[in-house]
């Protein structure tokens, strides 16, 4: 056997802490300022900011889509900077982006068409529109 096999030194790498933690901390403050912003804006829906939610149908709406809005951002943060997409290629970042969006605008057309067609079954009953039935005991109310 020769000598070098058996006498040969063990060789290690020390650990070097990472020097690009800046990146994802200025990430970790944006992130939480946007939770920040959407956990206010969730609780402000309750009833003592608003009063009664039929009065302030368009503020809600509003409120709603802002908050939609901002989870959006903090989903593409997430995907760009942890993820690692935001490094890659255009062509992939589209292979990715575009069915996503397919989707997304699969459900919404589907919710909308579902409660389109929700409204015309109750509107209309057998081909006929729906009418309210009075009964004879609120003709009679209605008369004195």
């Amino acid at each position: 056997m020769s000598d070098h096999t058996l006498a040969s030194p063990e060789i290690t790498f020390a650990h070097e802490p990472g020097t690009g933690t800046k990146k994802i901390w200025h990430v970790f403050w944006i992130l939480s300022a946007i939770t920040i912003v959407e956990l206010s804006l969730g609780f402000g829906l309750a009833k003592q900011w608003y009063g009664n939610p039929e009065d302030h149908v368009q503020g809600i709406l509003f409120i709603k889509g802002t908050i939609c809005i901002l989870s959006l951002a903090k989903a593409f943060y997430i995907v760009s900077v942890f993820m690692h997409l935001g490094d890659e290629i255009r062509n992939l970042i589209m292979t990715i982006v575009v069915p996503l969006c397919l989707f997304i605008w699969f459900i919404t057309a589907f919710l909308i068409d579902g409660n389109s067609w929700k409204d015309l079954r109750n509107r209309y009953e057998g081909g006929k529109p729906k009418t309210e039935q009075v009964l004879p005991a609120q003709q009679q109310g209605a008369k004195d």
